[in-house]
């Protein structure tokens, strides 16, 4: 287990929640913000990248399960994200369709920002939203993230303008 939250606990994706993930990615609904919903073969890549980024960088999209079922019910973690010439942390997530509107993104979000700031010692973290995700973007929001800039990514031919947001570790000093 990589960190627990009242009602959830994340942990590494493992092959063995490809059908789970699947729920997720192949879901053209919970993936509007890509444009599209996710092929097996995409599916895969997906999941590897995850294994790759465990390994190359100690964190990646964390398996989101449910403690009162055992079911994995979304994705969430941080990730190395490009913002201009710069790369950033971000925490990023999906959930499945079934899970939405129950404060799940919200409980992984302040989660993984306090494993952020805390166990992993940065001293911001970044959230970057597709213009139109107005339910991330308040979950960004309730993070206490502020909007410092925005950007736009070009992917699967599509021209798509992100929202950047940004918390900061407070300092000991502060205030």
């Amino acid at each position: 287990m990589i960190l627990e939250t009242e009602r959830l606990y994340l942990r590494k994706l493992e092959t063995s929640d490809f059908a789970d993930l699947c729920e997720i990615l192949q879901n053209k609904n919970v993936m509007y913000a890509y444009e599209h919903a996710f092929s097996d073969e995409e599916a895969h890549i997906w999941l590897n990248r995850q294994t790759q980024r465990y390994h190359d960088d100690g964190f990646g999209l964390w398996a989101v399960i449910l403690k009162s079922s055992g079911k994995l019910i979304g994705q969430a973690g941080i990730t190395f994200q490009k913002w201009g010439k710069r790369q950033v942390h971000e925490i990023g997530y999906l959930f499945n369709r079934d899970y939405w509107h129950k404060g799940y993104a919200t409980e992984t979000a302040l989660a993984c920002k306090k494993y952020a700031l805390q166990t992993l010692g940065l001293t911001e973290i970044y959230s970057i939203i597709r213009d139109n995700n107005t339910a991330s973007q308040n979950v960004a929001i309730r993070n206490g993230m502020k909007k410092v800039g925005k950007l736009v990514k070009f992917y699967y031919g599509f021209r798509m303008p992100h929202i950047v947001y940004c918390v900061k570790k407070e300092s000991p000093h502060s205030g």
